[in-house]
């Protein structure tokens, strides 16, 4: 079973696998959005998402980069 958009924190640690050089407190939504969309976990409607779900997803990457 892949990740869907509720796995906040799963799919933070793999973006932050996928994309070390970059700095999660400069990714806009639409970019993050399609990364999420983008990994080859994710298996969930693309049209699922929000923002309240962008902004968990990119807080706990910020928190695993700590």
């Amino acid at each position: 079973m892949g990740l869907r958009w509720t796995d906040v924190l799963d799919i933070a640690i793999e973006l932050d696998e996928a994309h070390p050089d970059v700095d999660p407190l400069t990714v806009n939504f639409v970019d993050l959005r399609n990364w999420v969309i983008a990994l080859a976990d994710f298996d969930d409607d693309p049209d699922k998402s929000g923002e309240k779900i962008l902004e968990a997803i990119q807080l706990h990457w910020i928190e695993e980069r700590e």
